[in-house]
């Protein structure tokens, strides 16, 4: 059908509530709009789902979740009965729809005889994530969409070692869909009944008590500044609770939350775009810091699996640090810390995005900690750690991507914000203690490994035009590489979408120069954008710098150069 017949279709069916058809008629005459919302099926990606709220085939809405979900349980009817007794587990987020989407997905799986463990209020997503391999299910839910803007929700699919689905699963997830004609088809249970009938089990506290225990049973160090100075904000997003928690319970006394922003809103009046990887997340936090003399600034993004950091400077200034530097930091701390206490397991490693920076890698190596590189995405990094579980080639010990994601230990298969604060905090009061902040360890680092520095450009591209757009200057980019920027020559290229070096597939073009610099390009896989990634390496911090302004004026100019 076209786009026109699903609009339509939608209007004259009984099967769709009349909410959703008052919505469709208020945009009758907005012709764009109707292509938008219908000139595709939402993608059920290898993250699940993620779009805009709103009726339609193209967006996040219960019918669109209902579809999803009835493609999931057919997945795990395919599995077996050992499968189905396991169960699937599903959080929720403070989105707009989140609960009603959670419910929804829990019904329908009860409609297949497959039970739900429902958590009974928002959770983060590591806590999702830890709940599957706590219970041992099958499968995990969580609805959210990160960190996108409030216009947006998302559901990502989880399978048994608690990490992001890959896509064998995914495939087989979209097979079902595909089998799916008319969302009549789509079986669903009422609520009361899924609940009498024990399909639908609601989980609280007694989970969120094991987990923060896990965290804590990851501590570093004892001897530690717990006087520090913290403000924290959770950008009215689900970290306030768990995060608060495991720093109270870790002894740090001197927390302050950000007030505007300490409970949910799914409108995020405050912040707009709440995505603490964007300094400008941290206006409140700056402002209370400044007034507190904070030592250090912590915003956690709405479903708390990313984190991002600013330190005070000394002149009660606050600097920013980026998902690399941060990174860094982390691998610093926890590796030479846990060298120095001699509790590194055998064969220790580190994972990280093939879009992340190499300081870490470097710093890993002097004390004999391997590292890996996967595609962007948890679910990469995380599918080193279920290998090694099976194999024993290596000890998981840190994973991190660039886009402020990091997790510590393996009591989870996800990123996580709640571990990564309590790290975060226990590692800025160790060096303290030390008379040190994190800006000048850093800067220690750079001393000692060369200077690293980055850029990331993120072109936003909404729409059918500009996902073609998009498609138009990775092709462009593929046929046409830059073979000399300045006095650097273009020396390698890899082209993830046709690797032999054993990663999974992805549309990624990364480019190394004979200087040690590289820059990556990729379509984001969560939002409207195309990424551009710059990397230089000098012993000159200036020079270092200046190599990166050159790469992103000569790319720029030829990303913008594609219509």
């Amino acid at each position: 059908m076209s786009y026109m017949e699903k609009y339509n279709h939608w209007l004259d069916s009984d099967y769709f509530d009349e909410e959703t058809k008052i919505e469709l008629r208020s945009v009758s005459d907005d012709l764009k709009d109707i292509e938008d919302r219908f000139y595709a099926d939402l993608e059920f990606g290898t993250a699940g789902l993620r779009g805009k709220i709103g009726a339609g085939t193209n967006r996040m809405n219960k019918y669109t979740v209902a579809l999803a979900t009835q493609g999931l349980a057919k997945t795990i009817l395919n599995k077996g009965q050992e499968a189905i007794d396991r169960g699937v587990a599903i959080a929720y987020d403070v989105r707009e729809y989140s609960d009603l989407f959670a419910e929804i997905a829990a019904r329908v799986l009860a409609a297949h005889g497959i039970k739900s463990y429902l958590f009974d209020g928002i959770r983060t997503t590591p806590v999702l994530s830890y709940t599957i391999r706590e219970l041992k299910t099958i499968s995990g839910i969580v609805v959210t969409a990160s960190h996108n803007p409030r216009e947006y929700n998302g559901y990502k699919v989880y399978w048994e070692e608690g990490s992001q689905i890959l896509d064998e699963i995914a495939d087989e997830i979209l097979d079902e869909i595909g089998k799916i004609q008319d969302f009549n088809e789509i079986n669903i249970m009422d609520l009361e009944k899924a609940i009498d009938s024990g399909l639908i089990e609601y989980i609280g506290s007694e989970i969120d008590d094991k987990y923060n225990q896990e965290i804590l049973n990851m501590t570093i160090n004892e001897d530690i500044d717990k006087d520090i100075k913290i403000v924290y904000t959770p950008l009215n997003g689900t970290g306030n609770i768990p995060v608060r928690r495991v720093l109270k319970d870790r002894g740090f006394t001197n927390v302050i939350v950000v007030p505007e922003q300490e409970n949910p809103d799914f409108t995020f009046a405050t912040v707009g775009y709440p995505n603490p990887e964007d300094p400008k997340a941290f206006d409140y936090a700056v402002e209370l810091g400044k007034k507190e003399s904070a030592d250090i600034l912590v915003a956690t993004d709405p479903d708390c699996d990313r984190i991002a950091m600013m330190v005070n400077n000394g002149d009660n200034e606050f600097v920013f640090l980026n998902g690399n530097q941060t990174g860094a930091l982390l691998v610093n701390y926890i590796v030479s810390q846990r060298h120095k206490n001699d509790t590194l397991p055998k064969n220790p490693a580190i994972v990280k995005s093939i879009v992340t920076g190499d300081l870490g890698k470097a710093i890993a190596s002097k004390y004999g900690v391997g590292t890996f590189e996967t595609l962007t995405g948890f679910k990469f990094i995380c599918e080193k750690a279920n290998e090694w579980d099976e194999t024993n080639e290596h000890s998981f010990l840190f994973g991190y991507e660039e886009s402020i994601g990091y997790t510590y230990g393996t009591h989870v298969r996800d990123k996580d914000a709640v571990v990564s604060t309590m790290i975060i905090a226990e590692m800025a009061a160790y060096f303290k203690k030390q008379g040190k902040n994190m800006l000048q360890v850093l800067e220690e680092l750079f001393q000692e490994h060369g200077y690293y520095r980055e850029k990331l450009i993120s072109v936003v591209l909404e729409g059918v035009e500009g996902s073609r757009r998009i498609g138009r200057m990775m092709e462009h980019f593929r046929e046409n590489p830059i073979k000399q920027i300045g006095d650097m020559n273009l020396e390698r290229i890899i082209d993830y979408l046709y690797d032999e070096t054993g990663n999974a597939k992805s549309n990624v073009l990364k480019y190394y120069l004979d200087d040690g610099s590289w820059y990556a390009i990729r379509p984001s896989g969560t939002e409207p954008k195309i990424k551009l990634y710059i990397y230089s390496k000098d012993k000159d911090d200036e020079k270092a710098l200046s190599k990166v302004s050159l790469i992103e004026k000569t790319v720029t100019e030829k990303m913008y150069s594609v219509e």
